[in-house]
């Protein structure tokens, strides 16, 4: 699969580029905690400024639920894009109103124009035609540089599209591109590494890359579930009963084949509200009040000595409650680990395994780190997204 992207576009001098971005960062009092997505968008930006267009940036920022909430503002957000490219940042309220369009047309060309939260006007998830075509006037051409919401049929993912020619960004094509080579050539030993929770979402990849990879390493949330399955309790921890069964038919898939699905040997647990100490126990003695918060070491040695040997490494999702330092261990072993092995091709995937990531000299020795948290999981999945399939064939 092979889209246009910006370097397709024969002319950009003069012209207004609506440009999708995934700004969806983490914030804490007001300020921008991990600009990771905002840097990965900046060649693109850079790109387009260069050649004299204009930009009118859009993205969401949180869950609003189509309401203007200050609480999800872009603000803060328009303050450390600024800060990273050198120039001002005008932020453009009220997107959704007919006075907008000339609030856009006032600023004069290489000019960077934000628009406030885009779900803070419903129509935006529900894909409204209206607002689709509102945000279209706005622009000349359209650009998605926003893998990470790429998996969602959003107005500004696919129905501007519908209005105005579409291409790729530079960080949309480097996405589709890497993680395509990886699904579909991958350097042997491939292995992946799958954590965090939502059970349902990644049964399905793993489902797919035990058919095209070797190992397939489980922890956090989602290996309570595969470990359930087995039989064994889990106190008090996460656990999706719904999706016990079909982890029990990926158990069988993986008995069929020549991959290899690996759990926890051991686990850190605590209490429900995390006031006793933490305690190292093995998989099948979790006590019935106890709550599991982080692969144990000998579970991190062992994925580390299997990740040591691979050619093609993905990871997508924390082994833990990364958040609180004391079960923050597997994650930083399964990074550290990533980042050592230097003649494979590694690949990071996830909002919260972004959000693992405070240490920026690490990022350097990673092949490439995925802006998408569940786009990714659905690119691995499928190998296309909604909003990819809207852009222009190369």
């Amino acid at each position: 699969m092979k889209k246009k992207t910006v370097k397709d576009i024969s002319s950009l001098r003069g012209k207004t580029i609506f440009l999708r971005v995934e700004f969806n960062v983490s914030l804490n009092n007001g300020k921008v905690t991990n600009d990771i997505r905002i840097i990965e968008a900046l060649p693109t930006i850079n790109y387009l400024l260069n050649r004299g267009a204009k930009l009118v940036l859009a993205c969401h920022l949180g869950r609003p639920k189509g309401i203007v909430n200050p609480k999800y503002s872009l603000l803060p957000v328009a303050q450390r894009a600024s800060e990273l490219l050198k120039k001002p940042i005008h932020l453009v309220k009220n997107f959704w109103e007919e006075h907008a369009l000339g609030e856009v047309k006032k600023w004069k060309k290489k000019e960077i124009i934000l628009l406030e939260n885009l779900r803070f006007h419903k129509g935006e998830e529900s894909n409204d035609k209206r607002l689709a075509k509102h945000l279209s006037k706005m622009a000349e051409i359209y650009v998605n540089d926003a893998f990470g919401s790429t998996h969602r049929a959003h107005a500004s993912i696919v129905g501007v599209p519908e209005y105005l020619p579409s291409f790729a960004g530079l960080l949309l094509d480097k996405e589709i591109t890497i993680i395509s080579s990886a699904l579909e050539n991958p350097k042997k030993p491939f292995v992946v590494v799958i954590g965090g929770a939502k059970t349902p979402e990644k049964i399905g990849v793993i489902e797919k890359l035990l058919d095209i990879g070797d190992t397939v390493l489980l922890g956090g949330a989602i290996a309570n579930t595969f470990l359930a399955a087995w039989g064994f309790g889990m106190g008090r921890s996460l656990v999706d009963h719904e999706m016990v069964e079909m982890s029990r038919v990926l158990f069988w898939k993986s008995s069929r084949q020549h991959s290899a699905l690996i759990l926890p040997q051991d686990v850190v647990t605590s209490d429900s509200e995390r006031k006793t100490k933490p305690k190292v126990v093995p998989y099948n003695e979790v006590n019935n009040d106890a709550v599991i918060y982080d692969i144990g070491p000998k579970t991190a040695q062992h994925y580390q000595e299997i990740m040591r040997s691979a050619k093609t490494i993905i990871w997508n999702g924390p082994m833990g409650l990364f958040e609180d330092p004391r079960f923050s261990a597997g994650t930083e072993c399964i990074l550290k680990t990533l980042t050592e092995c230097k003649g494979a091709t590694t690949i990071i995937g996830g909002g919260d395994t972004l959000s693992t990531i405070h240490e920026k000299d690490l990022l350097k020795n990673i092949t490439h780190i995925s802006t998408g948290g569940g786009a990714t999981l659905e690119f691995l999945r499928f190998g296309t997204l909604p909003g990819i399939e809207v852009l222009q064939d190369a």
